[in-house]
């Protein structure tokens, strides 16, 4: 999902203590999705409770997210809304691709093939409306703020970083960067190591963070022409963009081509939406400007209603997690009278 420039855009690593203090405005969808992705067991199901229901999200929700908290990291989940009408054919492959990995997982699952099995599973994933339900809840129960979009929650997490209600986007889709968002963090939620797609063997994985200044600066590029780069090599509303045009080569036209107007007279353009329509989505998309992003105070009787009443987590993990919000408390006190001191 998303645009694939990763080869040409710079990054640094950081960690979590790099945004204590600071605010990051969370691409829930995709968030979730990782979740989902990950939080599996040895054949690629997901977690579920007694009545077969998924938890993956919730769990990957709970633990991480009192972690990245405890680490004096301010999160604001951020989820998508009504999608473009000319995103509707892209939605369309997308489930049915989903529907596919379903039915291979089912049968590499049945007949052993363990490896299989789990690379069908994650793209398999699918998030349920109740999935989606049960994320806010929970958000709700720990006090962290959500904010409901009312197009695609990666363009209104760039709007909230661009005003300052958020200091980067955490996300692993590039295109946040094509919605304005100056600083995008991806692998926030990734620790450790993550195999290698077709073979096996490990990676490290680490967080790292993309600037929007520093990615036009290197490039030589205004946000426009970025905007114009990333149509080319193909966004989620024209998958797969120009036959044959890699990243190199869309840099390569667009330095040559200097506007949208030049582009759209040397490429052949061959989707139903135009290119101008795509571009005026990324740079002028539905966002609401009054979000509220204030960090509210968790609620522990909720929370174990959620986990362990609903889905049966265990109660002597989400307790221990519980000492985690005591000093999450602990430094919010600490904060406040720091201001008064």
């Amino acid at each position: 999902m998303g645009v694939k420039i990763a080869d040409i855009v710079s990054r640094r690593e950081v960690s979590a203590e790099d945004f204590r203090g600071k605010t990051l405005a969370v691409d829930a969808l995709n968030t979730l999705y990782q979740f989902l992705s990950i939080i599996r067991q040895y054949d690629g199901t997901p977690l579920k409770d007694e009545n077969g229901d998924v938890t993956s999200h919730l769990s990957g929700i709970f633990y991480r997210s009192l972690n990245l908290m405890q680490a004096g990291v301010g999160l604001v989940y951020v989820f998508d809304g009504k999608p473009p009408e000319f995103k509707a054919s892209t939605n369309s492959v997308r489930r049915k691709a989903r529907a596919d990995a379903k039915r291979k997982w089912e049968e590499a699952r049945d007949e052993g093939r363990v490896s299989d099995a789990k690379k069908y599973a994650q793209a398999s994933v699918e998030i349920t409306d109740g999935m989606l339900l049960e994320s806010k809840e929970l958000l709700c129960a720990l006090g962290i703020p959500v904010v409901e979009a009312p197009s695609e929650g990666e363009a209104q997490a760039a709007y909230m970083a661009r005003k300052g209600m958020a200091y980067a986007v955490a996300s692993s889709d590039y295109d946040t960067l094509l919605f304005g968002a100056p600083r995008l963090v991806r692998n926030l939620n990734v620790s450790g190591k993550r195999k290698v797609a077709g073979a096996s063997v490990y990676r490290e994985v680490k967080p790292e963070m993309i600037e929007l200044s520093v990615v036009l600066a290197e490039l030589k590029l205004t946000r426009e022409q970025l905007v114009n780069l990333g149509i080319l090599i193909g966004t989620d509303y024209n998958p797969g963009g120009i036959k044959g045009v890699g990243p190199k080569n869309a840099l390569k036209l667009v330095l040559k081509h200097k506007n949208l107007s030049e582009l759209e007279r040397n490429v052949e353009w061959g989707f139903d939406v135009s290119m101008r329509e795509i571009h005026e989505f990324f740079m002028k998309p539905p966002v609401v400007s009054d979000c509220d992003v204030t960090q509210g105070e968790a609620d522990r009787g909720k929370i174990r209603e959620i986990m362990c009443v609903r889905h049966g987590f265990s109660s002597e993990r989400v307790d221990s997690m519980f000492r985690k919000l005591d000093d999450i408390c602990e430094q919010k006190k600490q904060t406040t009278l720091g201001r008064w001191g």
